[in-house]
């Protein structure tokens, strides 16, 4: 009988040659991905040496994850493996950046204990479209930075502020977009940040404002954690020191208006927020500096 040659497989001997049931095997010729290469007398499927290492092409593809049609236009020469691949990549780095985002909206949910509508929002701000977060941005821009009375150049960086989540986004990145795009839609928020701004934003040909420094010169900060750690309190005399020397003649109330206007308005928060969106390394949280130095503004000031 054709079946007794040696060189001629049963499907019960190509399953135990491939160790694959016997049904994935009759499934697969079925399909035409593996067909048999003759009959039996009997009718039973016959295949032969070069079905083994069909079946071990077809087997390959599909735990790469690629479709049996595919499959089965591989094997026919309509198309190629390194097409089909080049596809499947493709489709898998979207479904790693979709799996990315779910993980990111779990891991906040998890930990902020938010409720149901929270992670339905949360969901929804972490899957918008690169078009839809921009417009976010480019709203919360207007609102605190648009119509500034400043000379150009500054005015052109703070047009083209940048804060995009990249193509392919971590965790962290993905959690950071998710609370800087809660923040920045905040109406409240935007009004302190807007406050803020024009305490701290000269006018063209106006030196520096009293206060500003605190915000764009992180000696200022780093001057106060100096400080605190040796102990000094806000209240005493060796803060009375250091802010005339951080100050000199400046203005106090009005550096003091500017740095409650920053803390009010979540300054600290909003960068460190844009560099873990952006993927960069920020420089420590300044809050409780900022606080201790507004309280020894406020000492020296009824003193």
């Amino acid at each position: 009988m054709d079946d007794e040659r040696p060189e001629v497989l049963t499907i019960g001997q190509l399953a135990h040659r491939t160790g694959l049931p016997v049904r994935t095997l009759r499934f697969w010729s079925d399909e035409g991905a593996v067909p048999p290469v003759a009959r039996s007398a009997s009718g039973y499927r016959l295949y032969d040496a070069d079905s083994v290492a069909r079946v071990e092409l077809v087997r390959t593809l599909r735990e790469l994850g690629i479709g049996l049609e595919e499959v089965c236009r591989v094997l026919s020469g309509r198309t190629t493996v390194a097409e089909v691949a080049t596809a499947h990549v493709a489709a898998l780095d979207a479904q790693i950046r979709s799996l990315q985002v779910s993980r990111a909206v779990l891991s906040t949910v998890a930990t902020r204990g938010s409720t149901a509508e929270e992670t339905t929002l949360m969901n929804r701000l972490a899957r918008l479209s690169a078009a839809e977060r921009k417009q976010i941005i480019d709203e919360f821009k207007e609102e605190v930075f648009g119509g500034l009375d400043v000379g150009p150049r500054l005015r052109d960086r703070l047009r083209t502020v940048s804060i995009e989540l990249p193509d392919d986004p971590t965790p962290d990145q993905v959690d950071a977009w998710i609370e800087l795009a809660e923040l920045v839609q905040d109406p409240g928020v935007r009004a302190r940040l807007r406050t803020w701004m024009e305490l701290n934003t000269p006018v063209p040909g106006q030196g520096r404002l009293p206060g500003a420094s605190i915000w764009w010169a992180r000696q200022v900060v780093q001057t106060v954690a100096e400080v605190r750690e040796r102990g000094v309190t806000p209240e005493g005399p060796k803060a009375t020191e250091m802010l005339a020397e951080l100050f000199g003649d400046d203005d106090r109330a009005a550096v003091l208006r500017s740095l409650e206007a920053g803390i009010e308005a979540g300054a600290e928060r909003y960068r460190r927020l844009v560099a873990r969106v952006r993927g960069q390394a920020s420089a420590p949280d300044a809050t409780a500096e900022l606080e201790w130095l507004a309280r020894a503004l406020r000492a020296a000031d009824r003193a």
